[in-house]
């Protein structure tokens, strides 16, 4: 049995598959597993907690496990070390999302292209058809993650603290969300994952996309992401086109084309969930 697995901030997709691809259980799905967030105790508990996982665990021959947080070798060997725990017969690889999103997005094994994440959390590599290239390393959520769900979380709620919302949004998104100043801060200073409890409000920008206030805040974010981190491949970006993995990307394509018609790049593929990608990859790579 081959687990793999798409694992973000919020939530990790796992297939299993035989040899062929051929799907062995129903689709899983545990809560992400940062190793920038959570430690190594944790992260198999998590894994455990699927009681599927847990009951087929010494089927497992190989674990190809790709996740936010995993772009340093430490955060690879916290992953990796938890996995071989809960596998304990299985080969076991852990890299990073990115690399998740470059097979979930090529049209074949050699495409090059200049790939993104906009999901929780937010990244962009160069894929030149054998490696990726990174000229920016993530510093997290606090100090990065341009237009990604959590840096959109923390423009609405700002937005509603500073009174910058249009009244009919801010009544709506205090009804929907408790805005309660000491129920903000204690999920975002006093408990694990506030990157993920920010991302949540991102959902809120998609139900109500009829404003012109929360499409132009989509835009702003986008316009951001697109100077700090794709715009590090002004070189690469005459040839190639740019491809999108990630729910905020996927529920905002018409805004990141209208950008890249503004700041002059080719828009390529979308991929709200990579995995299908990766199984066709790893099945074909064995």
């Amino acid at each position: 049995m081959i687990l793999i697995v798409d694992s973000g901030s919020t939530k990790s997709d796992w297939i299993a598959v035989d040899n062929n691809g051929k799907q062995l259980l129903e689709k899983l799905r545990t809560k992400g597993l940062n190793p920038e967030i959570l430690k190594q105790e944790k992260l198999k508990k998590l894994i455990k907690k699927n009681p599927n996982l847990k009951a087929h665990r010494k089927e497992v021959t190989h674990v190809f496990f790709y996740g936010a947080g995993c772009g340093t070798e430490r955060g690879k060997e916290i992953v990796k070390n938890a996995l071989v725990e809960v596998f304990p017969t299985a080969m076991v690889k852990v890299e990073e999302d990115t690399l998740a999103a470059v097979y979930g997005t090529i049209s074949h094994d050699t495409e090059a292209a200049v790939v993104c994440i906009l999901g929780t959390g937010s990244n962009c590599s160069y894929y030149d058809g054998t490696k990726l290239h990174q000229k920016v390393q993530s510093l997290g959520y606090i100090l990065m993650d341009d237009a990604s769900g959590n840096y959109y979380g923390k423009q609405l709620i700002r937005d509603y603290y500073f009174n910058l919302m249009p009244e009919n949004i801010k009544v709506a998104f205090g009804s929907k969300y408790n805005m309660e100043a000491d129920y903000v801060k204690y999920n975002i200073y006093k408990q694990p994952n506030p990157n993920a409890y920010l991302a949540n409000f991102a959902e809120f920008m998609f139900l109500n996309k009829d404003s012109e206030y929360i499409v132009e805040m989509i835009k702003e974010g986008i316009r951001i992401f697109v100077k700090n981190y794709i715009m590090q491949y002004k070189e690469e970006l005459k040839t190639v086109p740019v491809h999108f993995a990630g729910s905020i990307a996927y529920f905002a394509q018409d805004e990141i084309k209208a950008v890249a018609k503004e700041m002059g790049f080719t828009v390529g593929n979308f991929e709200r969930r990579p995995i299908e990608g990766l199984v066709a990859y790893h099945t074909k790579n064995l």
